[in-house]
């Protein structure tokens, strides 16, 4: 299942270039025609242009917020999902210990105990996935805004002119630390390290850094706001450190208990004798 995703997560974020580097170039407008040009792209630009007050990098970092705000629920029921699945991890590998044989039927029989594993527990492996697949059309449709919509193509932002990528490269290196932080606090809440989550953590900031570098400032401008949201959100309701410290104190407890049980248990044995 985790490889399922882990290939899933790729081949969208690989997409997502492909699509961003492929999309049209033609000006936007109430004039445009067909429903992502006409009824999608045309109306993220007005929002934004609505939420601007008369600088179009203040639209964008108010509409990131309302669209993370928007997304709250999802993201919170991602993060139930995922810490449900993190607690099911030796559970797991119990059962692909006893499953280990590499033969059809073996791993057939495996696949099944997972999914039974899973619906018992009301876990959903595949949840994780849902808030990027929904997030790259909103982030596609904000890059075709700010590239192909005078308005905001021509739009200025402190240093930046937002429809050309950031001189300075300081947006895309933040967009890349705040990525890495958020990826970063996340996966300190395995209960299991996990290889190839540790190379999720640095690979994603790269690509966001390589993104960032190359497309519209404004896109970094919009990776910035809302990572650094994202980071705010895994503090405030899936605290990695809070839930460390509960399964310490957890831990604790379970061997307390098992101390007292054997100590209880010692003087009748010594009775016996």
């Amino acid at each position: 299942m985790k490889k399922y995703k882990r290939l899933l997560l790729m081949a969208g974020l690989v997409g997502l270039i492909i699509v961003l580097s492929g999309c049209g170039t033609g000006e936007v407008s109430a004039q445009s025609t067909g429903i992502w040009d006409r009824y999608i792209v045309y109306y993220f630009a007005e929002a934004i242009k609505a939420l601007s007050f008369g600088n179009v990098g203040i639209g964008i970092i108010l509409f990131t917020i309302i669209i993370r705000v928007i997304l709250l629920p999802l993201m919170h029921f991602q993060t139930k999902s995922m810490r449900k699945t993190q607690e099911l991890q030796p559970k797991l590998k119990a059962i692909q210990q006893e499953y280990s044989s590499k033969d059809p039927e073996t791993q057939s029989k495996l696949r099944e105990a997972q999914q039974r594993l899973y619906a018992e527990n009301g876990v959903n492996p595949y949840a994780g996935c849902l808030p990027l697949l929904v997030q790259m059309p909103i982030l596609m449709a904000l890059w075709q805004s700010i590239s192909r919509v005078p308005a905001l193509s021509q739009g200025h932002f402190l240093w930046l002119n937002l429809g050309n990528a950031d001189p300075t490269f300081i947006l895309p290196v933040l967009a890349a630390i705040f990525t890495f932080a958020s990826t970063y606090l996340s996966s300190m809440s395995q209960v299991e390290s996990n290889a190839s989550l540790k190379v999720m953590n640095f690979a994603m900031p790269v690509m966001i850094l390589v993104m960032g570098v190359n497309l519209a400032s404004g896109l970094s401008l919009y990776w910035v706001v809302s990572n650094a949201f994202q980071v705010f959100q895994t503090l405030l309701i899936n605290n990695p450190f809070k839930i460390k410290r509960e399964r310490e104190e957890e831990a604790q407890r379970i061997r307390e208990k098992e101390r007292a049980l054997r100590k209880a248990q010692s003087p009748k044995k010594k009775r016996k004798k």
